[in-house]
C-alpha cells in the first residue's frame, strides 16, 4: 500500500474501505507528517489517542473503526477541552466546553481531529503575519507568507502536513491563501455551513470552507460540512446536498470576465496565467463574454467598513470578564484597558477603532449605512450578470505570495490582496479557487503558485465543483512545494 501521506483525502478514505489501508494507519502516518511542522502552521496537534476532540468514550470508540483522513482545523473554531485561541493571546489557554457543529460534522462522519491550525488574529489579515503565535511561513518559499487569515490551514495541506482542511472565509480568507499556496479553497454560499462553534469576526460575512490538495476532496469535505443547524438560526444548508464532480467539459456553460473590476493592480505573470485559464475555458467548450459589475470595484471600501463595525461588536466581550485573560488593576475601566491592551494585536486593535467609529453617533449613516447599500448594490450586480452567465471568474489574487513584512506598515496595500475575493462574501455567493500554474513575481524571483476563481450564484456549489473539475483536469496542475519535515 502506498504511503498514505501520498493519497488525496478521498483515495485514503477508499483505501479504508477496501480494507487496503487502516484508519489507525492513516491517522498514525498523517500524525508524523503534521509532526515535522516547520512552518508553524499549527498550534496544536493531536495524537492517535487523544484525538476525539470533544467526543465521549463510547463515541471515540466507535470512531477508531470508521476513521479516514483526519481533518486540520482552523483554530477559530471551539473544540471541546481542546486549546481554542483564534490566533489570540487574549485566548491563550482557552478550552471550549463545547464543539463547533462543523467539526462535530466531521469528527461523526469518520474525519479524526489531527490538529489546530495558526491564523491571523481573529481572522483579521490577509497574510497570516497577525497571529499572536507568529506567522505562518509559505511552503514554496519560507521568506513569503502564505496568505490569510486560513494561512496555517492552507500551508498544512500544500506542505503535506494534512490531507484536508477547514478554514472560514470573511473577505477571502479561505481562497485566497489557497491561491498562494497553490491548493483548492472554496467559500459556500452564506448559510450552507453552520457558525455555531466558530468565533465570530464579522457574523454578516464568515463561512467556513474547505481547503484540499484537488476539487474532489473540496467537494467530499463541504459534503460533510454543509446542512441546517438548529443552534445557528442563519444556516440553511444545500437543498441537494454536494455531489462530486465528474464533469469533463464546460459546453453549454457562459463564463463572466467581469468589466467592472480594475486589473491595474495585478502582477504581469498572475494576468499571463489568467488569461491562458480562459483560453482553456474556451477549449473545453466554455463561452466567454464580459459582465458589468459596477459597483464590484468599490468592494474593499465597503468591506472595510462593514466587517470592522461587526468585529467591533463581536470583540466587545473580550474583557477580562466574560472571556480572555485578565490583567490586573484597580478600577475597572483600567482593567477593561489592560486586558484588551495585553491582548489585542495591532491589526485587531485597529479594526475594532475603525468599527467603533464608523457605528458611532453622527457616522453611523455616512459609513455603515452607506456600506450596506455599496453591499445592496454588489449582490444586485451579480444577480444581474448571472442572468446572462452561469459564472463569474477572476485572479484570485492580484499577486503571487509577497515576502514576510513587505505589507505589514501599509494596511491598505495589505487590504488590496482580498481586492477579487471581498465582492463575493458582500453578496453571499459562493466561489471556488484552484490552482493554475506558476508565475514569477514582478522584480523577479521563485516561480509561485497562481489561483483562479469561479463563482456562481446563491447555492450553486454542485455547478461550480463541476465546472472546477473539469478546469482542474485541463490545467493539470500538479507540483508541488518541497516536502516539509
Amino acid at each position: 500500500m502506498a504511503d498514505p501521506t501520498e493519497l488525496t483525502a478521498a483515495a485514503a478514505a477508499e483505501a479504508i474501505g477496501a480494507g487496503e489501508l487502516s484508519g489507525e494507519e492513516c491517522f498514525a502516518a498523517w500524525a508524523e507528517a503534521a509532526g515535522g511542522d516547520e512552518l508553524n502552521a499549527y498550534l496544536w496537534r493531536g495524537d492517535a489517542e487523544g484525538n476525539g476532540a470533544g467526543q465521549s468514550g463510547r463515541e471515540a470508540e466507535h470512531l477508531a473503526a470508521l476513521m479516514h483522513a483526519p481533518v486540520a482545523v482552523k483554530d477559530i473554531f471551539c473544540t471541546k477541552g481542546v486549546p481554542t485561541t483564534a490566533g489570540s493571546r487574549i485566548l491563550e489557554g482557552y478550552a471550549p466546553p463545547y464543539t463547533a457543529t462543523a467539526v462535530r460534522h466531521l469528527t461523526v462522519a469518520g474525519a479524526p481531529l489531527l490538529g489546530k491550525t495558526n491564523m491571523d488574529e481573529f481572522a483579521m489579515g490577509s497574510s497570516n503575519e497577525n497571529s499572536g503565535y507568529g506567522p505562518v511561513l509559505n511552503p514554496w518559499d519560507r521568506g513569503r507568507v502564505p496568505g490569510g487569515s486560513s494561512g496555517g490551514s492552507a500551508a498544512a495541506v500544500a506542505a503535506g502536513l494534512a490531507p484536508w482542511a477547514i478554514g472560514t472565509d470573511t473577505g477571502g480568507s479561505i481562497r485566497q491563501p489557497a491561491s498562494l499556496c497553490g491548493i483548492v479553497g472554496m467559500k459556500p454560499t452564506y448559510g450552507a455551513v453552520s457558525r455555531y462553534g466558530m468565533i465570530a469576526f464579522a457574523s454578516s460575512l464568515d463561512q467556513c470552507g474547505p481547503l484540499t490538495r484537488d476539487v474532489t476532496d473540496a467537494a467530499l469535505l463541504l459534503s460533510l460540512l454543509q446542512g441546517r443547524d438548529p443552534c445557528d438560526s442563519t444556516s440553511v444548508g444545500v437543498a441537494e446536498g454536494i455531489a462530486l464532480p465528474h464533469r469533463e467539459d464546460l459546453s453549454g456553460l457562459r463564463f463572466a470576465v467581469p468589466s467592472g473590476l480594475a486589473m491595474d493592480g495585478v502582477e504581469a505573470g498572475v494576468k499571463a496565467r489568467f488569461e491562458v485559464t480562459l483560453e482553456k475555458i474556451t477549449g473545453l467548450g466554455g463561452e466567454l463574454g464580459e459582465a458589468p459589475l459596477p459597483s464590484a470595484e468599490h468592494g474593499i471600501s465597503a468591506y472595510y467598513v462593514i466587517a470592522p463595525a461587526e468585529a467591533s461588536a463581536n470583540l466587545a466581550r473580550y474583557d477580562g470578564v466574560r472571556f480572555g485573560s485578565r490583567e490586573d488593576a484597580p478600577e475597572l475601566d483600567a482593567m477593561y484597558e489592560a486586558t484588551r491592551a495585553a491582548g489585542f494585536g495591532p491589526e485587531v486593535k485597529r479594526r475594532i477603532m475603525l468599527g467603533t467609529y464608523a457605528l458611532s453617533s453622527g457616522y453611523y449613516d455616512a459609513y455603515y449605512g452607506r456600506a450596506q447599500r455599496v453591499r445592496t448594490k454588489i449582490a444586485d450586480d451579480f444577480r444581474a450578470a448571472f442572468a446572462d452567465f452561469d459564472f463569474v471568474v477572476t485572479p484570485t489574487s492580484p499577486t503571487v505570495a509577497f515576502e514576510l513584512g513587505a505589507r505589514t506598515d501599509d494596511p491598505l496595500s495589505m487590504y488590496m490582496s482580498d481586492y477579487f475575493t471581498v465582492p463575493m462574501p458582500l453578496a453571499g455567493i459562493p466561489a471556488i479557487s484552484i490552482p493554475c500554474g506558476l508565475a514569477e513575481p514582478d522584480g523577479g524571483g521563485p516561480e509561485l503558485p497562481v489561483g483562479f476563481q469561479i463563482a456562481g450564484p446563491a447555492f450553486s456549489e454542485n455547478a461550480i465543483l463541476d465546472a472546477a473539475y473539469a478546469l482542474e483536469q485541463a490545467i493539470g496542475f500538479d507540483a508541488r512545494p518541497t516536502r516539509v519535515g
